[in-house]
């Protein structure tokens, strides 16, 4: 897991909480879908409304398949919020797309990949967002499954979960991030109260106990 670039990082960090799909509440936390007490909401879908952001994100992840993954030859989104990205970046660099559900479709050809399969083509999986990285390495599974070689995946954001480290690294898939929590806390002077900051630092220490 690696950072594409600090400065670039700080930017989208800063975009995303100017535009709040990115919202920080530690005195009134959120609580996630597997019961973790968390200051931190993202949603990355809502940075498609924004055309500065947009083309921000979309240009520098066009960036990253050109300095990290030079021979690729397709693009393939996570559903749902990778497909929006991954499209506009297949767009740009002229290549096929495709995206991944998390679950066969439930009629009809009961597809988990949508898009033409090519065996052995060299694919980059675009997520918006990377927590523990399950849900994303289940896209590259299938992926694998299906005869693609997968070069590694880009993402928006990630939280920089020590286990989301070690389960990209034991399924060897590079993993390069826009920007992750570290570097939000860095570039947000303008959005963050000085008392918020020890409760922000202190979640991403222990997330599984933060709050309770």
């Amino acid at each position: 897991m690696e950072i594409f670039n600090v400065s670039i990082a700080k930017t989208v960090a800063a975009q995303l909480l100017k535009i709040e799909a990115i919202r920080l509440k530690p005195q009134s936390p959120f609580t996630w879908a597997s019961g973790w007490k968390s200051p931190i909401y993202c949603d990355n879908r809502l940075s498609l409304s924004y055309p500065e952001t947009r083309r921000l994100i979309k240009e520098n992840l066009i960036k990253v398949v050109q300095r990290h993954f030079l021979n690729v030859e397709a693009i393939a989104g996570v559903a749902t919020a990778g497909i929006p990205q991954g499209v506009l970046v297949a767009e740009e660099l002229d290549l096929p797309f495709l995206y991944v559900r998390s679950k066969p479709k439930g009629h009809g050809m009961q597809n988990t990949i949508e898009g033409k399969i090519t065996q052995g083509q060299k694919i980059v999986v675009v997520e918006d967002l990377v927590s523990t990285g399950g849900s994303s390495l289940k896209a590259v599974e299938d992926l694998r499954h299906n005869g693609f070689e997968v070069l590694g995946m880009m993402a928006i954001f990630t939280y920089g979960f020590e286990v989301a480290r070690k389960n990209f690294e034991d399924a060897g898939v590079k993993l390069v991030c826009l920007s992750d929590y570290d570097n939000l806390l860095a570039a947000s002077d303008d959005y963050i109260k000085p008392t918020d900051l020890p409760a922000l630092q202190e979640w991403r220490r222990a997330p599984e106990v933060w709050g309770k």
